[in-house]
């Protein structure tokens, strides 16, 4: 079993659905019960063992760096990547080869608000398994994506599906765990009907090729902090 040490966090965009709650700061920045969003994926990826942290920024990315600064105080190293090019989730994930060299590491949306306890499943991956993808259950998978499982292995993920596509009751929940093989799949992305470059068709063509991808169903409190009604529920 390999024990995840490193962590990739995307928080490069404004969040234009939040609308004038990002004028100034960067959606992942947004205070949930008075802490940022953010600051809570990397205090619960730190409490399960990650001990560096790759932020990719963009927009207002002087709000992240001044928060995080090297991460000491907040128990890791922290380090920046800006995305230049928002070209899908299947590109920018390319923006961490370097950080990751060797290792496996976690993917986490800077969106996505799980209890630290979350993490604890994904911070490893088991001899023969080369990604995990975390999915949870009773979310509307058309605002998502749709993950096909049997016996505990991911057999198909489709974006977004549209109304004459499978369905599944597993919605994509944002975070994973990739071996550094996730990256030659990426290189290999085409361009999808939406007009982006998606992390899923990587994950979709691994398990294709007969890479094993294991799906991890996460217990407790999810969040797509994804609207201002979203929001507005978690702040109640």
């Amino acid at each position: 079993m390999s024990q995840i040490k490193k962590a990739c966090i995307l928080a490069a965009g404004r969040g234009t659905r939040m609308k004038d709650l990002t004028d100034d700061i960067p959606k992942p920045m947004i205070p949930v019960k008075g802490t940022p969003i953010l600051e809570s994926i990397v205090t619960g990826l730190v409490a399960n063992g990650v001990e560096e942290v790759l932020i990719v920024v963009g927009y207002q990315k002087h709000v992240i760096t001044d928060h995080f600064g090297d991460g000491s105080k907040f128990g890791c190293k922290v380090e920046y990547i800006e995305q230049v090019v928002q070209d899908g989730t299947g590109k920018v994930v390319e923006l961490a080869t370097d950080f990751a060299g060797e290792d496996s590491f976690i993917l986490s949306y800077g969106d996505i608000l799980v209890a630290p306890e979350a993490y604890a499943p994904l911070v490893a991956l088991q001899e023969g398994i080369e990604s995990k993808v975390s999915v949870k259950i009773d979310e509307d998978v058309r605002k998502g994506g749709a993950v096909f499982i049997e016996n505990g292995l991911v057999t198909d993920l489709i974006e977004k599906p549209a109304a004459n596509q499978p369905t599944s009751p597993y919605y994509n929940a944002g975070i994973y765990a990739f071996s550094p093989l996730i990256f030659e799949y990426t290189a290999k992305l085409e361009l999808s009907p939406r007009g982006e470059y998606e992390l899923t068709d990587a994950i979709a063509d691994q398990v294709k090729t007969g890479v094993k991808v294991a799906a991890v169903e996460l217990d407790g409190d999810w969040a797509d902090v994804r609207d201002p009604d979203v929001l507005a529920e978690l702040n109640d």
